[in-house]
């Protein structure tokens, strides 16, 4: 550790100063020679180092984004080489290289702050020694000896002996106890950043080397810092112990506040933004009206959680427009705003529903087309008015006997057995000459 400590001695001037300017002021508070203010010295170092790699933090959010605006594609290319994981590999990295999108991204705020790190551990290493480092000079480096965290030298380790520790006036067990909380704290803080992040902050729906790549960070990190936290220095630890924190921290924020789409963060910031729309009926804030502008711009390609935030709006009979609003109407449907209403499905009929359905249409045609050749027959009739009373007489006469329907009215009669009842069609009059 000593041997990469060195290896970033060139940074360690400009972070014993940033220290030693730390320490100026809350020395003057707590005392010069006490552990706040050294510890809190160390705590400041850190904050000015976090905010200072903010634009990394942001370049790591939007790579993490492209990642999973790459979703639809890595599950494309794993269906068709699933057989083939060599050639799958190849298209992977084919595509990252095409959409300028680094899976590794997610380490750059820890790789950027390494050199820092180091440069810590060195000048620790140096006031440990008794050797002035930096802008640390001979006062300095005393005070900083006597300083003690929790009756643990801010320079003593878990592996120190009791010649060494007690060098620093301190105990053994003190040191020791101190060093293992710090250890327990900093690489369970590590595991529930990445925890978080794997269970809400990432799409489950489909598996990609992403998220395998998380799944190792949870589980390798944590016990990397803790084989390597018995070497670290109290005030090493202090510093990973605080970055750990500030990511944590960090973190939530953006969990919270901007998750990743298809995620159980999304579904529940979008459950909490429809509560807020219900309540009072429009969407606050800019940031959230450019939330729902983007999930309104994607049309079909909506992941689950926006399509249920949508048939939500649409229940509570609000419609999301392109500009990020909402307005109210009295009926609205759930496609038109892009949601994904269920069709309602028809009552299931019974058998009896199901003939009287199939014979009541063919009653009814039946029955408008008997009609029309009904009133067409006294049409005909009327046609000669002066055999009136011969016809008449000869229609007495033939009702008594049965009369054969004749066969353009036979169809008409039969079917009007299924309406009206039957009907005798129009009787052709008989010839003069033929017997009675």
């Amino acid at each position: 550790m000593d041997t990469i400590a060195s290896l970033f001695s060139f940074i360690t001037w400009p972070v014993s100063w940033v220290i030693v300017q730390f320490h100026k002021v809350y020395g003057a508070i707590f005392g010069p020679d006490t552990g706040w203010a050294w510890g809190l010295s160390i705590v400041s170092l850190v904050v000015l180092i976090r905010i200072c790699l903010i634009p990394l933090f942001v370049k790591q959010i939007k790579s993490t984004r492209n990642m999973q605006a790459l979703q639809p594609k890595m599950k494309a290319i794993q269906e068709r080489y699933k057989s083939d994981k060599q050639r799958q590999s190849e298209e992977m990295m084919k595509l990252y290289k095409e959409t300028g999108t680094n899976p590794l991204s997610s380490c750059l705020p820890i790789l950027a702050q390494s050199p820092f790190f180091f440069a810590l551990y060195h000048v620790l290493s140096a006031i440990a020694s008794g050797k002035t480092i930096g802008v640390i000079d001979e006062p300095l480096l005393a005070s900083a000896r006597q300083a003690h965290i929790f009756g643990a030298p801010l320079a003593a380790k878990f592996t120190d002996s009791a010649a060494e520790v007690a060098a620093l006036d301190a105990s053994l067990t003190s040191v020791r106890i101190v060093t293992a909380v710090m250890i327990v704290m900093m690489s369970a803080s590590q595991f529930f950043t990445q925890r978080q992040l794997m269970m809400k902050n990432v799409d489950l729906s489909v598996k990609t080397p992403y998220m395998q790549q998380q799944k190792m960070l949870m589980y390798i990190f944590p016990v990397i810092f803790a084989v390597m936290g018995i070497n670290f220095p109290v005030g090493v630890l202090v510093y990973w112990l605080t970055t750990n924190v500030w990511t944590m921290g960090q973190q939530m924020y953006v969990i919270n506040q901007n998750p990743t789409p298809g995620s159980k963060a999304q579904d529940s910031y979008l459950q909490r933004l429809l509560k807020s729309i219900t309540q009072h009926g429009e969407v606050r804030g800019r940031r959230r009206k450019n939330i729902v502008k983007v999930i309104v711009a994607k049309g079909g390609d909506r992941n689950e959680n926006e399509r249920r935030f949508f048939v939500g709006l649409s229940k509570a009979g609000y419609a999301a427009q392109a500009d990020g609003t909402v307005i109210k109407g009295d009926t609205l449907v759930a496609e038109a705003e892009g949601g994904a209403a269920k069709r309602q499905q028809p009552k299931r009929q019974t058998k009896a529903q199901r003939q009287a359905s199939v014979h009541q249409p063919v009653a009814k045609d039946t029955e408008e087309d008997s009609e029309p050749a009904a009133e067409e027959a006294p049409t005909s009739l009327e046609k000669k008015p002066q055999d009136q009373a011969t016809t008449e007489a000869k229609d007495e006469t033939q009702a008594d006997k049965p009369q054969r329907p004749s066969r353009a009215n036979s169809g008409s009669s039969r079917q009007g057995k299924s309406g009206q009842g039957q009907r005798k069609g129009q009787q052709r009059p008989k010839h003069p000459s033929s017997k009675k």
